[in-house]
C-alpha cells in the first residue's frame, strides 16, 4: 500500500513528498524489521522504540513514525513523520491496513471489572440462537461461532484479554471476511489507556461494574474510572449497570445517543423482580422492561451470573430479540469455560474453578458458594495474588477469604518476577490467625492437598486462574492446567483410599 492512501485513510498528516513510498508492512517491534516496513516506535514501560530508529533504517524501514520533539527522529534513508502520539497512530494506522473492517460489523465493547467475558459469551447464546453470525474477543481468546481465531504473532499461551492493534485490528478483518454480523469486545482499562481502542467507534457500549484492581497501572480509582469511561465517548448507544456506584456518574457522562440503566433493584430501564436461587441448580427471575415481563431461568449459580444476564438481555432486547427468544437461549447455557466452572472428579467432591482475582469477585463467588453448598459441607478455597499487580488489593482478599471460607490454602497465581512469598505476607495480613489455614507456594501441591483435605459434603474452589491454562514465574510461562492436575490428585486419593493422611503436613493456623 502506498503511503498516501494509507495515511490518508488513517487520517494522519503526511509530506507529500512522500506520497509514492511503497509500504509493505506495518510493524511495532524492531526485531521484526523488514525490508520495505514502516516502524512505529512506541514508548513502552521497559523499551522505548525511539531508541530503535537506527537498527530499523539498517533492517530496511522505509518509513519511521514517531513522536514530535524527539532528538532520535533522524531519517537517512526512511521517511520521518512525526506525530503527537504513536500509540494513538498505530491503532488507526492498522486499521486502515486492514480496511476498516468495522464498517460492515456491528461492534459492541463490554467493559468492566468483573463480568466482561461472562456478558459477552451470553451475547454471543442470545446473538446466534436468533441466527447472527458472532465473534468474541476476550480473556479467553477470540472466536467466530465455535472456530477459534489463532494469534500469529503472541505467545499461545498468553492472555489475550485485548489483543495489541497489531493482532486487533487482524482479527477484526479476518471476522469481517468470515461474515460476522456482531462481535463482542471486551474493553480494558489498559487497551482504553494505551489507546488500542482509538480507531474504533462501538455501537454500543456496555458497562458491568467498578470495583478496586488495576491500580498499579492506574494509580487511583478516578484514572481507573476515567480510563472505563473513555469508551462511553464513542459509541451509538449505552447499557450501563446501575448497581455499580460508578454507573449513575456514567450515566451522566456518557455521549451515547440512545442510553439504558440495568438493575437489580427495580430501578432503571431494565430490572430484575421475583429474584430466586435454587442453589446448585441454578436461579430464576422475572425481567421487567416497560410493560413486558419475561420469565429468566438459568442453569449457572452464583449470583454474579444474575446481573450478567440481565445486562446481557437489555442489550439483546434494545437490538430487537424478543425477550421470549433471549430466555431460551439463557436457560440452553451450561456454564462459561473459568466462570463458577464445575469439576466433574466424582459424586463425593464438588470441585470449582473461578478466575475471581478481585476482592469483589473473591466475595461474590463466596457468597454464591455458600447459598449453592450443600448441610455442614465446608467451603475450601485456595488462592494467591499476581505478581507486579496492585498490592493493595492481597490484604483485602485475605480478609475476604477468612471472613466467608472455613478452610484457606494461600499459595501462587503468576508471581511473574515477583518473590512468592512476599506476596503471600502481604496476603497473611488479612488472614484471621484464628481461623483454619495454610500456607503452600507451590500452586501444583496446593491444589493436591485442597482435593485431599476435601470430606464428603465439602465445596473446594480454585480460584484465580479460571480460564488460564498457565503459570508465569519469574522463569517465564509454562502450561499449568488446574482441571488435570485436580483429576490426578483425585485418582491417586481413589486409587490409595483408606490410606491415613497426614492432615498437619503444611499447617500453619
Amino acid at each position: 500500500m502506498r503511503l498516501g492512501e494509507l495515511f490518508r485513510e488513517a487520517e494522519i498528516g503526511y509530506p507529500e513528498k512522500y506520497r509514492d513510498i511503497e509500504i509493505k508492512n506495518i510493524v511495532t517491534d524492531s526485531r521484526r524489521v523488514s525490508e520495505g516496513c514502516a516502524f512505529v516506535c512506541i514508548k513502552g514501560s521497559r523499551h522505548d522504540g525511539h531508541t530503535h530508529i537506527g537498527e530499523a533504517i539498517e533492517k530496511g524501514a522505509v518509513v519511521i513514525v514517531a513522536e514530535r520533539g524527539r532528538d532520535e527522529c533522524v531519517g537517512g534513508a526512511a521517511a520521518i513523520i512525526c506525530v503527537d502520539d504513536t500509540r494513538h497512530a498505530i491503532s488507526l494506522l492498522y486499521n486502515a491496513w486492514y480496511g476498516k473492517p468495522t464498517s460492515r460489523m456491528k461492534l459492541i465493547g463490554i467493559t468492566g471489572t468483573n463480568g466482561k467475558t461472562s456478558v459477552s459469551f451470553i451475547l454471543k447464546k442470545i446473538f446466534e440462537s436468533v441466527g447472527y453470525r458472532c465473534g468474541v474477543i476476550g480473556t479467553v481468546g477470540c472466536f467466530v461461532g465455535d472456530e477459534r481465531i489463532e494469534s500469529e504473532n503472541c505467545d499461545p499461551l498468553a492472555n489475550m484479554t485485548t489483543p495489541d492493534p497489531e493482532e486487533l485490528y487482524r482479527v477484526l478483518s479476518d471476522m469481517r471476511d468470515m461474515g460476522t454480523d456482531f462481535v463482542f469486545m471486551e474493553a480494558t482499562s489498559h487497551a482504553l489507556a494505551l489507546r488500542k481502542l482509538d480507531a474504533l467507534f462501538f455501537d454500543c457500549a456496555v458497562f458491568t461494574n467498578l470495583t478496586q484492581d488495576h491500580l498499579d497501572f492506574h494509580g487511583t480509582m478516578e484514572r481507573y474510572f476515567e480510563a472505563k469511561a473513555s469508551l462511553f465517548g464513542r459509541c451509538r448507544r449505552a447499557v450501563i449497570n446501575l448497581d455499580s456506584s460508578f454507573g449513575e456518574r456514567l450515566y451522566r457522562l456518557t455521549a451515547a445517543k440512545e442510553k439504558y440503566l440495568v438493575s437489580m433493584d427495580g430501578k432503571g430501564d431494565f430490572f430484575a423482580d421475583k429474584l430466586e436461587y435454587n442453589g446448585a441448580n441454578g436461579f430464576a427471575y422475572t425481567l421487567c422492561h416497560k410493560d413486558k415481563k419475561t420469565t429468566i431461568s438459568s442453569k449457572m449459580t452464583g449470583s454474579f451470573f444474575v446481573n450478567n444476564t440481565l445486562t446481557a438481555l437489555a442489550v439483546a432486547t434494545i437490538y430487537g430479540i424478543d425477550p421470549e427468544d433471549s430466555a431460551r437461549a439463557v436457560a440452553d447455557m451450561n456454564g462459561i469455560e473459568g466462570r463458577m466452572e464445575r469439576v466433574d472428579l466424582g459424586d463425593d467432591l464438588s470441585l470449582f474453578i473461578d478466575y475471581a482475582h478481585t476482592p469483589d469477585a473473591l466475595e461474590k463467588l463466596l457468597k454464591s458458594m455458600r447459598e449453592i453448598k450443600s448441610g455442614k459441607g465446608r467451603i475450601i478455597l485456595l488462592f494467591g495474588c499476581g505478581g507486579e499487580r496492585d498490592r493493595g488489593k492481597r490484604k483485602l482478599m485475605g480478609q475476604i477469604a477468612s471472613r466467608l471460607s472455613d478452610t484457606v490454602i494461600i499459595t501462587s497465581d503468576n508471581s511473574r518476577g515477583e518473590n512468592p512469598e512476599a506476596i503471600i505476607r502481604d496476603i497473611l495480613l488479612g488472614i484471621d490467625k484464628e481461623k483454619e489455614f495454610a500456607v503452600i507456594p507451590d500452586r501444583r501441591t496446593a491444589i493436591k492437598y485442597a482435593v485431599e483435605s476435601a470430606r464428603q459434603g465439602d465445596v473446594v474452589i480454585l480460584a484465580g486462574k479460571g480460564h488460564e491454562r498457565y503459570e508465569i514465574d519469574a522463569s517465564g510461562r509454562h502450561s499449568f492446567d488446574e482441571r488435570a492436575i485436580a483429576a490426578s490428585a483425585y485418582k491417586e486419593i481413589k486409587e490409595t483410599e483408606g490410606r491415613k493422611r497426614d492432615e498437619g503436613q503444611y499447617r500453619l493456623g
